[in-house]
């Protein structure tokens, strides 16, 4: 059987690892990497491979990774008998349009189910997983792995793959300081591994996530999952909590995997309360009841602080958010926002008409977002844009909504104030909620 993989860098490559690797009866002959994907310049590459190393015997050359427009193409070139699809955080709509595009060049399609692609370990597993990118997963991770801190459970947590650079390289990648942090490549990776690192907690990630488990159990009593966007857990959970955002109501019965992980969830904690209206709170309370009515339903509050609310207080301010949750999440706004709204600022200044490079490219391909400026950098051109960008837009401060610590990767001119944020349980407890599921974790 002829197979042609769809991903963007993540879940293809696990979906390969751990379905198809090593059988004599599939041939994968490509992947294709999806458009908008943020896969930066290191994918733009003519002769981008997955390599021999990781791809094992059969694949002498590596397998090819081709633009995702080429699907037609591909799938009459090489004959292709099933097209599988393989990323995450797109509309239920989106997966069915590829769908209908492979069928009609007349190939099978199809979807690689949890049992066959979740790896078991020796240790328990607590996976955080969300219906949208963008919901507080890692927030809630670290707020996990501090309360085990507290039981002195020694905790690894694992981190979906952004395998942006050398494949063979990052086959396990392992973040413990500041040092690891700057060899990693892109902002992204640092806005998902930076705030774990600093409370003390090692991360690992990588492109082969068999000996990434391995590698992570042979240190932890227990694993956590901080899952990427709105992906499935890779490795078979003990206990599934699944975030789900009022402030996109609805969203988790639209979209893929998202609606998959809220049928799967053992608790669903409701993020963002505090900034949405009661309606959009009971519709999602509503769906949740509706696709999973056994689940444990847990209301949170995301709190917003910074250092020096007087720095905000009266500026004229520019509001520079998380990348993905705005750009594969299609929130219109994030972090940085909410805090120049809470602490007084005068104006929250317009970065569209600034935006130079890269990043005005970004401000066409997603019409949705407003008076706030996505922190891309998955490139080194990436981040000049950014930079240049900031530099260019007329503002006394830039609040920083990007988990990640803004000023090592820019100098702007003016001054930076981070934005922090955390969610806030106000019917339970995270110290709560693992003495509820302490049975399965072993706790």
């Amino acid at each position: 059987m002829r197979v042609l993989i769809m991903g963007a860098a993540g879940r293809d490559f696990h979906d390969f690892n751990t379905v198809f690797r090593g059988r004599a009866d599939v041939d994968v002959v490509a992947f294709t990497r999806a458009p908008g994907q943020n896969l930066g310049e290191t994918a733009d590459s003519t002769d981008r491979r997955y390599p021999p190393s990781l791809a094992g015997e059969g694949y002498p050359d590596g397998i090819p990774i081709e633009p995702e427009a080429s699907l037609e193409r591909l799938i009459d070139a090489h004959d292709v008998d099933q097209v599988v699809f393989s990323y995450s955080d797109v509309s239920h709509a989106h997966v069915m349009h590829a769908a209908s595009r492979a069928l009609a060049a007349g190939a099978d399609f199809r979807l690689v189910g949890p049992d066959e692609m979740m790896l078991d370990l020796d240790v328990p597993v607590l996976a955080v997983d969300a219906v949208r990118t963008g919901c507080g997963k890692s927030a809630v991770t670290r707020a996990f792995a501090n309360a085990l801190d507290d039981r002195d459970v020694t905790v690894r947590i694992v981190r979906e793959p952004m395998p942006y650079g050398d494949l063979e390289a990052q086959r396990v990648c392992r973040f413990e300081d500041e040092s690891d942090l700057d060899a990693a490549a892109t902002i992204e990776e640092r806005e998902e591994y930076e705030m774990h690192v600093r409370d003390g907690h090692v991360v690992f990630a990588g492109v082969d996530y068999r000996d990434v488990g391995d590698a992570a159990v042979a240190e932890a009593d227990l694993l956590l999952w901080d899952g990427g966007n709105n992906e499935l857990p890779f490795f078979r959970p003990d206990v599934h909590v699944v975030l789900a955002d009022p402030l996109r109501a609805g969203d988790e019965r639209r979209y893929h995997p998202g609606e998959a992980n809220l049928r799967l969830a053992d608790c669903v904690c409701i993020t963002k309360e505090d900034s949405a209206d009661a309606d959009a709170i009971d519709t999602v309370v509503d769906n949740v009841t509706d696709l999973n009515p056994d689940a444990n339903v847990v209301h949170a509050d995301s709190v917003v602080t910074v250092d020096h609310p007087d720095r905000v207080r009266g500026a004229r301010v520019l509001a520079v958010e998380d990348g993905p949750t705005l750009t594969h999440g299609d929130a219109a706004y994030g972090a940085g926002v909410v805090a120049a709204e809470r602490f007084g600022a005068a104006e929250l200044v317009d970065p569209r008409g600034a935006a130079v490079g890269r990043i005005s490219e970004v401000f066409e391909e997603q019409p949705h977002l407003g008076r706030c400026l996505p922190a891309m950098g998955y490139s080194d051109q990436q981040i000049r844009d950014l930079e240049a960008t900031i530099r260019a837009v007329d503002c006394d401060l830039v609040l920083a909504g990007t988990p990640h610590d803004l000023s090592r990767q820019v100098d702007v001119g003016v001054p930076i104030e981070p934005v922090r944020y955390r969610v806030d349980p106000y019917d339970t407890s995270f110290d709560a909620l693992l003495d509820r599921y302490a049975d399965a974790l072993d706790l």
